[in-house]
C-alpha cells in the first residue's frame, strides 16, 4: 500500500481502479449467482437505462468481467421473491443495487418522506429527481390529499404501473397550464407518476418488478424484508466507503459523487467531513497521482495488479461513466452519442469502449438485429498507435453474440480495421 503523501503514477491508478473493479480476475469457466454476487460487490451498483439497441445496459458489466451468464439469473436476482437486488433512484441514477446497502438510503427516504426539500434546492440529485420535487411542490398545493389516494391504490391493488395508479383517472394536457415544466411537457409526467415517483423515492412502495421492463409499484414492505435504522452520518459514511472500495482511487468529487459523477452524490461539506474521517481512520489514504492537480485517496485495501481484461464497456459501465476520470486514467475521451443528432455522430450511436489488457483500444458501435439474429458493427474505430486488435476483438464480438443468443456477427463498418474485422 502507498504511505499518505507518496506520487503515483497515471500507469499504476489505472491499474488500482482495474483491479478495484474486478478486472484483475480471469473470467470464470462458467459463471453462476456467486460470481454474479462477487462482481455486483466489485462493481457497486448496476446503472438501469431504457435504451434496448444492443441490450439492457445493467446486464453489460457483469458479461464485460464474468463473459457469458444467465440474463435469467439476474433478473431473479433484481426482481424474483428472495432478491439480492433493489431498485432506486440514485444509487448513481436509476440503479440496481445490493439489499444490504438499503439501510444506507433510509436518511435520504426520510427527508423526502418529509419533502425536505432544501438540500435539492442546493443539489437536485440528493433527496429526489427534480420532477418529483417541482411536481410534489404543485400537487401539494393543487391537489391535498391525492397522495394519500395513490397510496391507497397500490396497497388495494399492487404491484401496479404508473399509468395504472391514478385513482381518479384524471389525466393533465400538455396544453393546460403547467408553472413546472419538467414535470408535464419533455416527460409528460402525470400527477400520479409524479405521486408514486415521490412515494418510491421516500421508500413508501419499491419496485416489485418489471413488465415489458415498465416499473410495477408496491408496498416496501410486501416486497422487501424489514431492514435496519443507521443514523445519516453512519449511512454517509459507509456510501463513501463502498465508493472507495469499488473505484480505488478516486478524487474528493468523485468519492461523493459531486457534478453527478459518482456513485452516492452527498453534500460537499458532508464529503469533506466524511473523507476526513475515513482518512483518520487509516481507510483512505491521501496520495498524488502524476498529471491530477486534485487530491487523490487511495481505499487502504486497493491492489496494484497486472491486468490482462478483454471486454466491450457499456457506457454505463462503473468504470467509465465519469468521463473525466475516463479521460485522466486511460487518455481516452469518451462521450455517449445516444442524444447526438445523427449528422454530428462521429464513431456510432451506441458505442462501446473496448478493453484490452490494461488500456482502452477501441471504440465499436454494436446493434442487435434480433430479426435476422445478428450482432452488427456498424462502426468501428480504433484508437491512435494501438497495435493489431483484430483477433482479440473478434472473440469478444462472437463471445457476446452466443450469449445474446444471435447466429452471427455482421461487420458492415467501413475503414481498415472495419474490412479487417469482417473478413476475420
Amino acid at each position: 500500500m502507498a504511505a499518505a503523501g507518496e506520487t503515483i503514477s497515471i500507469d499504476q491508478a489505472r491499474r488500482i481502479a482495474l483491479t478495484a473493479q474486478g478486472f484483475a480476475e480471469p473470467r470464470p469457466v462458467r459463471a453462476d449467482v456467486r460470481h454474479l454476487r462477487r462482481a455486483i460487490q466489485r462493481i457497486g451498483v448496476l446503472q438501469v437505462d431504457s435504451v434496448n439497441v444492443l441490450c439492457r445496459s445493467h446486464y453489460l458489466p457483469l458479461f464485460a468481467r464474468l463473459g457469458s451468464y444467465p440474463r435469467t439469473t439476474l433478473d431473479r436476482m433484481s426482481w424474483g421473491p428472495d432478491r439480492d437486488l433493489f431498485e432506486y433512484f440514485w444509487g448513481h441514477k436509476a440503479s440496481l443495487i445490493p439489499l444490504t446497502s438499503y439501510p444506507l438510503f433510509r436518511w435520504r427516504m426520510r427527508a423526502a418522506e418529509r419533502q425536505d426539500w432544501a438540500a435539492a434546492d442546493l443539489d437536485p440529485g440528493l433527496t429526489a429527481p427534480w420532477s418529483v420535487v417541482t411536481g410534489m411542490r404543485r400537487l401539494t398545493k393543487e391537489r391535498p390529499g391525492y397522495v394519500d389516494d395513490v397510496l391507497a391504490l397500490v396497497t388495494e391493488r399492487g404491484p401496479v404501473t404508473a399509468g395504472e395508479a391514478s385513482p381518479d383517472g384524471v389525466r393533465r394536457k400538455r396544453t393546460d397550464p403547467d408553472p413546472d415544466p419538467s414535470t408535464g411537457k419533455m416527460w409528460n409526467w402525470q400527477d400520479a407518476k409524479i405521486a408514486i415517483e415521490y412515494l418510491y423515492c421516500s421508500g413508501q412502495v419499491t419496485i416489485a418488478g418489471r413488465r415489458n421492463f415498465e416499473r410495477l409499484y408496491d408496498l416496501t414492505e410486501r416486497v422487501l424484508p424489514p431492514q435496519p435504522e443507521l443514523s445519516a452520518e453512519e449511512a454517509r459514511r459507509d456510501l463513501v466507503r463502498i465508493s472507495a472500495r469499488t473505484l480505488g482511487i478516486a478524487t474528493a468529487r468523485e468519492l461523493c459523487g459531486q457534478g453527478g459523477s459518482g456513485h452516492f452524490p452527498l453534500p460537499a461539506a458532508t464529503a469533506r467531513q466524511v473523507i476526513g474521517e475515513l482518512v483518520d481512520a487509516g481507510e483512505l489514504v491521501p496520495v498524488r497521482v502524476d498529471g491530477v492537480p486534485q487530491q487523490s485517496y487511495l481505499w487502504s485495501a486497493a491492489e496494484d495488479r497486472p491486468v490482462q481484461a478483454r471486454a466491450l464497456l457499456s457506457p454505463f459501465d462503473t468504470l467509465i461513466w465519469n468521463r473525466d476520470r475516463t479521460h485522466r486514467l486511460f487518455d481516452f475521451f469518451y462521450r455517449i452519442s445516444i442524444y447526438t443528432p445523427a449528422a454530428q455522430r462521429v464513431h456510432g450511436y451506441y458505442v462501446l469502449p473496448f478493453l484490452l489488457g490494461d488500456r482502452i483500444v477501441a471504440r465499436v458501435d454494436l446493434t442487435a438485429d434480433r430479426r435476422n439474429s445478428a450482432l452488427v458493427v456498424p462502426t468501428v474505430t480504433a484508437e491512435d498507435g494501438v497495435p493489431d486488435i483484430v483477433e482479440p476483438l473478434r472473440d469478444e464480438l462472437d463471445l457476446m453474440a452466443r450469449w445474446l443468443e444471435l447466429d452471427r456477427v455482421l461487420v458492415t463498418a467501413d475503414g481498415k480495421l472495419g474490412q479487417a474485422l469482417a473478413r476475420a
